[in-house]
C-alpha cells in the first residue's frame, strides 16, 4: 500500500515539474531545496533586524519576510518550473531603511507604498516584452562575466559571515582569526564540504551546514538550544500587514526613491536569473533564458505581494545557486524551500541555531563552482574578456550586483565601438549604457 503512494504521489509530481525530462528526481530536488533555504533562512532574522533600525517592529516583520518568501518562491515555482527562490533582497531593504527612511525623513508606511509600486511597474514591464528583451539582450561574455561575478560575491559574503574576511581601515579588508569562532567552524564545514563534494556524494553542502553547526557547539558559535517550537502572532503581523501608503508614495519628492527601488531591483534581479540560470544550464544556444518574462512576472508578484505583508523588495536570491549545485533542476526545489519558510514561522528558536558560520561554507563552495563560468568566454577577443572582468570583479569589491553590471554594460559597447566590432552590438546594449551612465550621474 505505501509503494502504491509512493508511486502516485511520484507520479504527481512528474506531472507537475517534468522532473525526468529534466534528469532529476523527488529526492534530489528535496536535497536541494534544503540546501537553498539553509543558505538563505538568515534573512527571516537580518531583514526585522535591518528594518527594524527604520521603525518598524521586528516580530512583524519576522512574520511578513517569511510570507513573502513564500509568494515569491511559490510564484516561480509554478510560473517557470525553476529552481530559484526569493526573498527580501538585501542591500534593498538597507537602502529602504538607513537611507529612505533614516536619512530622507520618509516613513516606513510610504516608502513601502514605493515598494508596492515598483511591483506593480514590475508586473505590467513583465507581461510586455520590455524586460525580456533587456534580459535577453545582454551579450553572451556579460552574461558569463554576470555568472562569475556573482560566483565571487556570494563567496566573499560566505567569508565575511565566517569572519576570515574583515573590516580594515588600512586595507579595506584583511583575514581574521582563521583558528578561532566563526571562522574555525566555517573551514571546518568547508574542509567536510570539500570531501564529500569531490567524493560525488548527494547533499554535501546540506550534510557540510549540520556539521559545521554540530561542530560549533564545541567552540560556542553554535548557540544552546532555546526550545523547538513559538506559536506566529498574527497580533504581531498585523502591525506591518496592508500599513503601507500608496497615497504618501505618489508624492513628487519621492519620483527619485522609486526609480532608484526600479533600476537596482530590475538588473540585480537580472543578473541573478542570468548567472544562476547559466550555472543550472537554462540559457539557449544564443544565451537567451527561456521563460524569462514569467521569471520576471514571479519576482514582480513577489515585490508587489511582499509590500502589502509588510516587507521590502522581494528578489530572486544567489543563494539558489546553493541548491541548482545539488542538483536541483525544477519548481520542486522551490517548493520544498517555500514548504521549509512556512515551517520556520513555527520552529523559529530551532532555525534560529544555525550560524551565519555553518552556512559560510555552502556559499564559498558555490562561488567556487559559478567561477567555472569563466571557461566560455573566447579569451582570444579582448574586446569580450575586459568588459566580462570588469562586471566580475566589480560586484564583489562595490558589494552589488548592479553595479557590476552596470559598469559592465558601459565599457562593453564602447570597447567594441573602437574596435570596429560595434555593427555586433545589439541596439539595446547601446541604449542601456547611456542609461547606466545616467544611473550613475543622477541617481
Amino acid at each position: 500500500m505505501e509503494s502504491k503512494v509512493n508511486e502516485e504521489n511520484g507520479g504527481m509530481m512528474e506531472q507537475i515539474f517534468n522532473l525526468k525530462e529534466n534528469n532529476t528526481d523527488i529526492k534530489t530536488e528535496v536535497i536541494a531545496g534544503f540546501t537553498t533555504f539553509m543558505t538563505m533562512a538568515y534573512i527571516i532574522f537580518v531583514n526585522p533586524t535591518i528594518l527594524s533600525d527604520a521603525g518598524m517592529p521586528f516580530n512583524g516583520v519576522f512574520i511578513a519576510t517569511i510570507a513573502g518568501a513564500i509568494l515569491g518562491t511559490l510564484a516561480m515555482a509554478f510560473l517557470t518550473n525553476y529552481p530559484f527562490a526569493l526573498a527580501s533582497g538585501m542591500g534593498l531593504n538597507a537602502f529602504f531603511a538607513y537611507s529612505v527612511v533614516a536619512n530622507m525623513g520618509v516613513s516606513w508606511q510610504a516608502a513601502l507604498g514605493v515598494i508596492f509600486i515598483e511591483g506593480i511597474i514590475f508586473i505590467i514591464l513583465s507581461v510586455t516584452p520590455v524586460r525580456k528583451m533587456i534580459v535577453n539582450a545582454i551579450p553572451m561574455a556579460l552574461k558569463t562575466g554576470i555568472s562569475s561575478g556573482i560566483g565571487l560575491f556570494i563567496a566573499f559574503i560566505g567569508l565575511q559571515n565566517a569572519n576570515i574576511a574583515v573590516n580594515s581601515e588600512a586595507t579595506l579588508v584583511t583575514i581574521g582569526n582563521p583558528l578561532s569562532g566563526p571562522s574555525l567552524v566555517a573551514i571546518f564545514g568547508l574542509v567536510v564540504i570539500g570531501i564529500l563534494h569531490a567524493l560525488k556524494i548527494k547533499g554535501a553542502l546540506l550534510w557540510g551546514i549540520i556539521a559545521a553547526t554540530i561542530f560549533g557547539w564545541t567552540n560556542g558559535v553554535t548557540p544552546a538550544f532555546n526550545g523547538f517550537f513559538a506559536m506566529p502572532s498574527m497580533a504581531d503581523w498585523s502591525e506591518v500587514l496592508f500599513q503601507l501608503d500608496i497615497k504618501a508614495a505618489f508624492n513628487a519628492g519621492l519620483i527619485g526613491i522609486l526609480l532608484s527601488f526600479l533600476f537596482v531591483d530590475m538588473f540585480d534581479t537580472a543578473g541573478t536569473l542570468v548567472g544562476v540560470s547559466q550555472q543550472a544550464g537554462y540559457l539557449d544556444e544564443n544565451g537567451d533564458l527561456p521563460k524569462a518574462n514569467r521569471a520576471l512576472l514571479a519576482d514582480a508578484i513577489g515585490t508587489t505581494g511582499g509590500a502589502l505583508f509588510g516587507t521590502t523588495t522581494v528578489t530572486t536570491y544567489v543563494e539558489s545557486a546553493s541548491g541548482v549545485a545539488e542538483g536541483g533542476r525544477t519548481g520542486l526545489t522551490g517548493v520544498v524551500a517555500a514548504i521549509l519558510f512556512f515551517l520556520a514561522l513555527f520552529f523559529r528558536p530551532l532555525i534560529g541555531i544555525v550560524p551565519g558560520a555553518a552556512t559560510a561554507p555552502a556559499l564559498i563552495v558555490v562561488g567556487t563552482m559559478m567561477m567555472s563560468n569563466i571557461t566560455k568566454l573566447d579569451w582570444d577577443d579582448f574586446t569580450d574578456i575586459l568588459p566580462a572582468f570588469v562586471a566580475m570583479i566589480i560586484m564583489p569589491l562595490t558589494y552589488s550586483i548592479s553595479n557590476g553590471i552596470a559598469l559592465g554594460f558601459i565599457v562593453y559597447p564602447l570597447v567594441k565601438l573602437f574596435t570596429g566590432k560595434g555593427e555586433d552590438v545589439h541596439w539595446l546594449v547601446y541604449v542601456l549604457g547611456l542609461v547606466f551612465v545616467g544611473y550613475f550621474l543622477w541617481l
